[in-house]
């Protein structure tokens, strides 16, 4: 298989006590708290929910996707044949990771959204062949799927130390603890970028080059645009992972707000939207029904057929996102690599000196 490479102050609030897990101390996990965000403190009492749901058409926040199992399912759909993003860079990473190891030298990895850090095993071996020190600092919203994929990484990586931080991107790239090497490489691996519309990719990056210092690095998957006929059926398997993965944003709602979601009443769809080069999932109600949250005082009315939009994946263009970052964030693309179809592609930048 042959590859292309392309060259080219936050007020912190008060944290819980941090959780040593390990006798080997190697292990640390902080449950995070709001930092000093309204937005933050909206979204985590349900305000975006009712937002949301008070609109039209109605739309629900992507977040709300990942409680644990939530978490397990998007696990499930990695692997699914019709789901490429996964395999195709994972790919292109067992290919570049070397490069990227010999690039970014003595730093430790930050990763947005780690999941079971599947795919950061593939950075680790390559600092493990090069002789580097390895610490790894995952954030995810789902505590469970964490710690236990932290655990596994120590087991196999005996010189491996992990700070893991429980909570949103937001809240962990504001918290991020000191260093303890000499940089830092921050990784938003597969498409999740997509899952932002362009004001919030805006909000996103300047956190990012915030959270950075000069020279450090920003390690970034992206989705690249491609034909309509191998998109959609990415998310809409025929094994119906997705649709439940889809729905599952009720059951969490349902526990989380004390609602009465009847998931029965609704139905997965998702195509691409090619003007807007952007994935759409929504859920489509089946038949009339009222729905209450009680922790938040709502009620909604549905009707049969309404949709209501869940997320959005956009798909990029990989010379436009070069030029976007350098432009707008003063992240300047050091290395991108991509597969032989280009249908993925990922960006090695580094924050550049006097920079925004």
């Amino acid at each position: 298989m042959k590859f292309s490479r392309l060259s080219e102050p936050t007020d912190l609030a008060a944290v819980a006590p941090r959780q040593n897990i390990s006798a080997a101390n190697r292990l640390w996990i902080e449950q995070l708290r709001q930092i000093n965000s309204q937005a933050s403190a909206d979204n985590d009492h349900g305000s975006d929910v009712i937002f949301g749901l008070s609109q039209t058409p109605k739309s629900l926040p992507p977040h709300y996707f990942y409680d644990d199992r939530g978490s397990h399912l998007f696990e499930e759909i990695c692997e699914l044949p019709e789901y490429y993003p996964t395999r195709t860079e994972a790919s292109i990473l067992r290919h570049c990771a070397h490069e990227i190891a010999e690039i970014t030298g003595d730093c430790e990895i930050v990763e947005l959204g780690s999941g079971s850090s599947t795919k950061t095993r593939i950075l680790l071996d390559a600092r493990v062949a090069q002789g580097l020190p390895l610490r790894y600092l995952p954030i995810d919203v789902s505590g469970g799927m964490l710690e236990a994929s932290a655990k596994q990484l120590l087991a196999d990586y005996p010189t491996l130390s992990v700070y893991g931080l429980v909570g949103t991107y937001e809240q962990a790239i504001a918290q991020l603890p000191p260093l303890q090497l000499s940089e830092r490489m921050i990784c938003f691996l597969g498409s999740t970028l997509g899952n932002l519309n362009p004001a919030e990719c805006d909000i996103f990056f300047s956190e990012i080059t915030n959270a950075l210092h000069p020279t450090e690095y920003f390690l970034l998957g992206i989705d690249l645009h491609k034909p309509t006929e191998i998109l959609e059926p990415a998310y809409n398997d025929a094994q119906g992972v997705t649709a439940a993965f889809n729905l599952n944003c009720l059951q969490h709602l349902n526990w989380r707000f004390n609602g009465n979601f009847d998931i029965n009443k609704f139905a997965h769809v998702s195509f691409y939207n090619i003007e807007q080069r952007q994935i759409e999932m929504h859920l489509r109600c089946l038949e009339s029904c009222t729905v209450t949250l009680e922790s938040l005082n709502l009620t909604v009315e549905f009707q049969a057929g309404e949709t209501m939009l869940t997320e959005i994946s956009r798909k990029f263009d990989l010379p436009e996102m070069r030029d976007y970052l350098w432009q707008s964030h003063g992240l300047a693309t050091v290395r991108v690599w991509t597969d032989p179809n280009q249908w993925f592609g990922l960006m090695l930048c580094q924050l550049q000196p006097g920079s925004f």
